[in-house]
């Protein structure tokens, strides 16, 4: 009767959080990792990374896929390795587009492991303890002494400081309605042609945005991050840049909000 319980309790609480109308931390500085050297020279190298993805992702249609269940050992390895190299740096030591690149790999990594460590699973919101919807909230890694969080680095970290709303294409939270995985790692020289792919192939797939019966079907992202895009109407006409025809949609004396969707389902092949 208690297992019954706890899995009728955990049914609910998945149902609620997500929703669409699931609530999303706000963007809360964490000052300690608001530091940079903007005269370090130095890079941080990402090729092991680098050569996990050119080995175990692989393009289907409109998905990146992940190869959970095939990845080699030696791979496995590489990983621990990487995310061990990374979390081994003082990231405060390197300058701003270092330090990007370094985050976004981190959390792209660690969300990885995360997912092998628990694998199988059909989707990632499944990792975790009775009351969790998902990995993002547990102690995942310790840089500097600090321990961190997949949170921490998305919404304490990298939307803070950065604040540009493309951060939400460049991290992937192993599911099929997020934006891909990029193929490439990012690094300093790379970062904005791979957040400007990303935003584009993203905006004009049907799982960023979709027109259906003159309908307007949107990424539960837009809602969950309404306010990185300047609210709902700046967020309308800032996704009109991609898709005139949503323009036409949204004037209309009739126009109905926006309905919103995600796919949970694990990114694997």
């Amino acid at each position: 009767m208690k297992y019954f319980l706890n899995i009728v309790i955990r049914v609910m609480i998945i149902s609620v959080f997500s929703s669409s109308a699931m609530a999303a931390p706000k963007a809360d500085l964490w000052p300690y990792w608001n530091v940079s050297n903007p005269n370090n020279p130095q890079s941080i190298d990402h090729s092991a990374w680098q050569g996990i993805l050119d080995r175990n992702l692989s393009v289907q249609g409109d998905n990146h896929l992940f190869g959970y269940g095939s990845i080699s050992d030696q791979d496995k390895k590489s990983l621990h390795q990487y995310i061990q190299q990374l979390t081994q740096l003082d990231p405060r030591q390197y300058n701003k587009k270092q330090q990007f690149a370094y985050w976004v790999n981190l959390y792209n990594a660690l969300t990885v492991q995360v997912v092998l460590d628990n694998y199988p699973t059909k989707s990632i919101t499944k990792i975790g303890g009775l009351f969790s919807f998902g990995p993002w909230g547990q102690d995942i890694a310790t840089i500097n002494g600090k321990t961190i969080t997949l949170n921490d680095i998305e919404h304490r970290i990298l939307r803070p400081i950065w604040r540009d709303p493309r951060i939400h294409y460049s991290v992937n939270c192993a599911s099929l309605g997020c934006p891909n995985l990029a193929t490439q790692a990012f690094t300093a020289q790379n970062t904005e042609a791979l957040l400007a792919q990303a935003e584009r192939e993203f905006i004009l797939s049907d799982k960023g945005m979709k027109i259906t019966n003159g309908k307007l079907q949107l990424s539960s992202i837009y809602d969950w991050f309404v306010v990185d895009f300047g609210g709902q109407s700046a967020m309308l006409d800032y996704l009109a840049k991609f898709k005139p025809e949503i323009k036409r949609i949204i004037t209309k004396p009739n126009f109905s909000q926006p309905s919103y969707e995600y796919d949970w389902r694990l990114n694997g092949s």
